[in-house]
């Protein structure tokens, strides 16, 4: 009979993942996926499983984007699990195909707005947001920041998504802000290292429900990231650049962004006005 999926997880996770918020996100797939198969009497890791997971998950309201991100975490364990002779073999593992979704960003004025109400619940909380807003970082990316990871005109992040450390440029925006939270916060390690994320978030949403965006499910503190990331777009800052300065390990994350930067077709048709006919 094979092991219970709680017990792979015990005994591969300090392996295949880190601590962090990934890993906890991935712990509850783990425990989602672990119920089912109790509930539903399913001890086999096979294709019926992922057959039966997906009618699941679906009828829960999940896009496939969201049980892509199940399963990911789901393969992981039995790969591992496979690799060292505990599972004779794996289920077909096919990756559901995800929409493009609309991706939102925030304008001048609905950053100003949500601004104004995040300095009424915390004036730090707004400062990490302008942070954001600016250097495109991931909201862990910017609370971990030490003031060596600091310079006069660029910052380096060192505890990434990706694993791998990224050095940006700072817009004046920005250092002003990395200014003022150095006056303020001289004696912490770093610029938002008074921020605790969880209340962060209810500053936010409670910032959030004092704006015309109270109904907008997608105004999450990573619409700050969006935000940056289709500005650059839209300013016709090439995908490649863009693609660096976010910190995406793929091109294709950052091809999202592409088609707010109709500019970089426009040599297109140069070139077919040049030919000659």
């Amino acid at each position: 009979m094979p092991q219970p999926l709680l017990d792979l997880w015990g005994q591969y996770a300090d392996l295949l993942w880190e601590n962090g918020k990934h890993r906890e996100a991935c712990r509850t797939y783990v425990d989602e996926i672990h119920h089912y198969m109790l509930v539903n009497d399913h001890t086999n890791f096979d294709n019926a499983l992922l057959d039966g997971l997906t009618i699941h998950f679906r009828q829960k309201g999940n896009k496939n984007s969201t049980i892509n991100r199940k399963f990911a975490s789901l393969s992981k364990i039995l790969r591992k699990h496979h690799r060292n002779g505990g599972l004779a073999t794996l289920p077909d593992f096919q990756k559901l195909p995800e929409r493009n979704a609309r991706i939102r960003f925030l304008t001048i004025e609905e950053e100003q707005q949500l601004l104004r109400h995040l300095e009424e619940e915390n004036h730090h909380y707004a400062q990490l947001s302008r942070f954001l807003a600016e250097s495109g970082a991931r909201i862990g990316e910017a609370l971990h920041l030490n003031w060596s990871d600091i310079g006069p005109r660029h910052v380096t992040f060192w505890e990434t998504k990706s694993n791998r450390p990224r050095t940006i440029p700072l817009s004046q925006r920005a250092i002003k802000v990395i200014e003022v939270q150095r006056q303020q916060l001289a004696m912490k390690p770093g610029p938002f290292r008074n921020v605790a994320y969880y209340r962060f978030r209810k500053g936010w949403n409670n910032a959030k429900d004092r704006t015309e965006m109270r109904d907008d499910p997608q105004v999450v503190p990573h619409v700050l990231r969006h935000t940056c990331a289709s500005r650059l777009a839209q300013a016709g800052v090439d995908i490649k650049r863009i693609q660096e300065f976010l910190g995406h390990r793929t091109l294709a994350m950052t091809l999202r962004y592409a088609h707010l930067s109709p500019k970089h077709l426009d040599v297109c048709a140069d070139v077919l006005d040049k030919m000659k006919h």
